[in-house]
């Protein structure tokens, strides 16, 4: 997490010699850090198949030793295969063919019983959920909101959500999203928030805006640090043993909730034999993770709130997984994202609050000499930042400009945006380079345009160049964006359902996107603007306030003029707009 660029660099190669990767990443190496042999997991002693680190450490001894042309051949060919991994085939920018080709292979893999996509292991992946909302706007038909809705509402009722202290899990061991890993990261209630704010926006559905006060009430409440910044994660382990934190024996919540207890064993599924299974054994502990069926009604639900007090009272006398309070960038700049998107679709300063408070703490923290840095910890910032701490940052402020619509942070976004493009811009064959700087790099730099956990650096600043082209009038931006597009054209193509970020931003050049601008007073503003899913759009609010700062920054505003002293739209679409609608009434049919 400190250094993605070596870690990205070795996972490459272990999946080029096993054909999976994983953590934790065993990797050995030559004194000049060339790879000859790569694993994950590698047990103390030789294990059914699997060898041992006492048999293998013997055999590299002796190869390492013996037979030094065997290591020497084994590098060569690893440099050569990683080389060839690094050489992305450029063409078209991709069209509507990629984008429905992406959502098929996604709806061939929906599982419709548990909702998500695949089997055990289940990850949450927001942004495959996020194209898929989109996707569902773009052609209209149901069958992709109805994977995305299912989904949410099977993992808020399931397991991998903490019902007592809220926050998602980081993922799934089984396929009903009952039993989790029980690490919490940032990055997932990041981009988990974002999910839940855009699908309530789509649908309206009040167990998903519940979901991101809750997610923001654990935020704020253990992972937020004094001064703004956010921590990175919370340890699956406690006393030696993952889960033992968050998991209840059936006498226990019966000596607590005392009358209460059937009902919420009940509605949670406890039991006496348990549903927490032990990894080694199969067997069942007499521990249970909390889980619904169905969601709570309005009765249950005033009930529940009784109970899990109680019950999280006395979990909070439990020894405590590990915090990991790190502060990185990157990660910070999805929740700062993420708390600006529900400030402003709830109309909730609150988020917005927060979201300002986590920036000037990086602002302030992890800037030196004008220079972006990508860890904070114990008082100290260090690391060169990377492609993803410039892109989620950039990310944020322009969330943060779409929440307040003080120019100051798109100015910012626009200065990150310019040295981004300096210091991390191939200018041979397009596309960002992942770090800053080869000195650490045995293979060179690498470009990245896959998603994982996390959506690529390639695939937000797809997406944040063509927002922000369109919203300043730059077109250069847009080309930039072009540039991206094309190459990475044959990936994107072929293998968009792995790439589902960036299939965000070829749906958006596919749409009818619109440049909008409200010319209104903070307390004119319809809601109609904040809860309605509209992904396709980009927006200017012009005030008194901030009219001038704003012509500056987006040159095509200045012309812009209220009509009759009313609050007046403006359309604009490819940077051509129609005769502006005045009065509210109007504003909100355009809208709606």
């Amino acid at each position: 997490e400190e250094r993605p660029d070596i870690d990205n660099t070795y996972m490459t190669v272990c999946q080029m010699l096993t054909g999976q990767g994983g953590w934790p990443l065993t990797i050995i190496m030559t004194p000049g850090k060339e790879p000859f042999f790569a694993g994950t997991y590698i047990p103390k002693d030789a294990r059914l198949n699997r060898i041992g680190l006492r048999q293998l450490i013997p055999g590299v001894k002796g190869m390492w030793k013996n037979e030094p042309k065997r290591v020497e051949k084994a590098t060569a060919k690893i440099r050569e295969g990683f080389t060839k991994s690094q050489e992305f085939e450029s063409g078209k920018f991709p069209g509507t063919e990629a984008i429905d080709f992406a959502a098929e292979q996604l709806a061939q893999r929906y599982d419709g019983q548990h909702g998500g996509f695949g089997s055990a292991p289940k990850f949450p992946s927001p942004h495959n959920l996020m194209f898929m909302l989109r996707q569902w706007k773009l052609t209209g038909e149901d069958r992709f909101l109805e994977m995305v809705t299912t989904t949410l509402e099977q993992m808020r009722l399931g397991g991998i959500w903490d019902h007592i202290g809220h926050g998602f899990h980081r993922y799934s061991t089984d396929q009903e999203w009952l039993l989790p890993h029980f690490e919490k990261m940032l990055y997932d209630q990041a981009l988990l928030m974002m999910a839940y704010t855009e699908c309530w926006q789509a649908t309206q559905n009040s167990l998903f805006k519940q979901t991101v006060y809750e997610i923001a009430e654990y935020i704020e409440r253990d992972m937020l640090h004094p001064e703004g910044g956010l921590y990175s994660a919370q340890d699956a382990d406690s006393e030696g043993e993952e889960g033992k934190f968050y998991v209840w024996e059936k006498d226990e919540i019966e000596s607590l909730l005392s009358d209460d207890a059937s009902s919420f064993n009940t509605l949670y599924n406890i039991s006496q034999e348990g549903n927490f299974e032990d990894e080694a054994s199969g067997q069942r502990t007499g521990k249970n993770i909390p889980h619904l069926s169905s969601p709570l009604n309005s009765e249950q639900a005033t009930w529940f709130d009784g109970a899990r007090t109680t019950l999280f009272s006395k979990r909070e006398k439990r020894v405590h997984p590990l915090l990991d309070d790190k502060i990185l960038t990157d990660w910070n700049g999805l929740m700062i994202a993420a708390f600006a998107k529900a400030g402003f679709a709830f109309n909730d300063n609150h988020f917005t609050n927060l979201a300002e408070q986590s920036f000037s703490f990086v602002e302030e923290n992890l800037v030196r000499d004008d220079q972006l840095l990508h860890r904070y910890n114990d008082g100290e910032a260090a690391i060169d930042a990377m492609a993803d701490d410039y892109a989620f940052l950039i990310w944020a402020l322009i969330e943060l400009y779409q929440s307040t619509f003080n120019p100051e942070y798109l100015e910012k976004a626009i200065s990150w945006n310019e040295q981004f493009i300096s210091s991390f811009w191939d200018q041979e064959k397009g596309g960002f380079y992942f770090s800053i700087a080869d000195d650490d790099q045995v293979y060179g730099r690498q470009k990245q345009i896959f998603d994982g956990a996390m959506p690529s650096s390639n695939s937000v600043a797809l997406m944040n160049l063509i927002r922000l082209s369109r919203l300043t009038g730059e077109t250069e931006l847009e080309n930039y964006a072009d540039q991206v597009g094309k190459a990475f054209s044959a990936d994107l193509i072929r293998s968009g359902a792995s790439i589902c970020h960036s299939m965000q931003s070829v749906q958006f050049l596919n749409s009818e996107s619109k440049e909008l601008s409200l010319l209104a007073e903070p307390e004119e503003l319809p809601e109609t603007i904040r809860d309605t899913f509209s992904p396709f759009s980009v927006m200017h609010i012009i005030t008194k306030k901030n009219s001038k700062a704003l012509s500056e920054i987006a040159p095509y505003t200045s012309t812009q003029k209220k009509i009759n002293g009313n609050p007046t739209l403006y359309i604009c679409t490819d940077f051509m707009c129609k005769e502006p609608l005045s009065g509210l009434k109007l504003i909100k049919k355009a809208l709606g």
